[in-house]
């Protein structure tokens, strides 16, 4: 009788511990980072067009349609925009606040022109191109070069 216990004590620990390096090398392959491609793929996997129907295969998975079928779209940031060094640069430039090169980088002197443009337009005075600065600046990006406002 010990010796069917100790067999069957034996047999359970071992199926135990089969299983849990199973578990520890799924864990293992979940936590790999993806790559922008197996991303994409996931998503055009996951998303079918409205129109289209999905059918029940013999594995019991179901027909993807592929991305151009499904006419989908790449998504936007999430978030709020966040502008680039360069278009920050253009729209300083454009409000008259900024006299330099747009050379991308926000050094002294592009900061002190963020600093005056929150200023004239009652923004908190930080020196960086948050929402509510980014709105305002973003009426100038796409105008022409204008002259400070006035007392400026």
């Amino acid at each position: 009788m010990k010796r069917v216990s100790l067999f069957v004590l034996v047999l359970v620990l071992g199926i135990t511990l089969i299983s849990c390096s199973k578990k520890q090398e799924t864990l293992e392959e979940m936590q790999q980072p993806m790559s922008p491609e197996d991303l994409n793929r996931i998503k055009t996997e996951t998303q079918v067009a409205p129109d289209a129907k999905a059918t029940a295969s013999v594995s019991g998975q179901a027909t993807v349609v592929s991305a151009t079928e499904a006419n989908l779209e790449p998504l936007p940031p999430s978030g709020p925009y966040q502008p680039s060094a360069k278009e920050i640069q253009t729209a300083l430039k454009n409000s008259g606040f900024y006299v330099g090169s747009i050379d991308g980088k926000l050094g002294p002197k592009s900061e002190s022109a963020i600093e005056a443009f929150q200023k004239a337009n009652g923004l908190k005075v930080d020196g960086k191109v948050g929402p509510k600065t980014w709105t305002a600046l973003s009426r100038y990006f796409h105008a022409s070069a204008t002259a400070p406002a006035a007392g400026e």
